[in-house]
């Protein structure tokens, strides 16, 4: 099997230009899904979704950060640096314990507890024109990158 060398996520388009490549954001929260075999030097791809979709741009992972508290942790840590305003990502929080594996879950069922990630990024660079994948980008997972 080859080399993992980076990961993409997938960022809709609204969040995507303005807060990576202009207000220069270096902290890309999310649940950790895809992370495992992640490692400070690879690359994050970003995945441009919703429209022009497609690979934006890229950074090299500086740190990784796996928490198991909600993310609002990671503003303690990282400060304006995170992608995500506080409102958003209690926002999302909010809407992930709502669904569950695709389908909704009833109140009084527990909510299954995911830890997050933080990728402290350096190096981030937009690229010229929007490169399409040769496969898929889930939009709730990501996946890695092989050489």
């Amino acid at each position: 099997m080859s080399e993992i060398t980076g990961v993409t996520f997938p960022v809709p388009k609204h969040l995507m230009p303005p807060r990576f490549f202009k207000d220069k954001k270096t902290v890309f929260i999310k649940p950790a899904t895809v992370f495992k075999e992640l490692r400070s030097g690879m690359k994050l791809v970003f995945y441009q979704s919703h429209e022009d979709t497609g690979y934006v741009g890229e950074a090299t992972i500086k740190r990784i950060v796996i928490d198991d508290d909600p993310p609002l942790a990671f503003f303690e840590t990282f400060g304006d640096a995170v992608f995500l305003t506080k409102e958003e990502a209690k926002a999302y929080v909010a809407s992930q314990e709502r669904w569950r594996g695709g389908i909704r879950v009833r109140k009084e069922a527990p909510p299954r507890k995911r830890p997050w990630m933080a990728l402290e990024l350096e190096g981030i660079r937009k690229y010229d024109t929007v490169k399409k994948p040769e496969r898929f980008v889930p939009v709730g997972g990501g996946r890695y990158l092989r050489a």
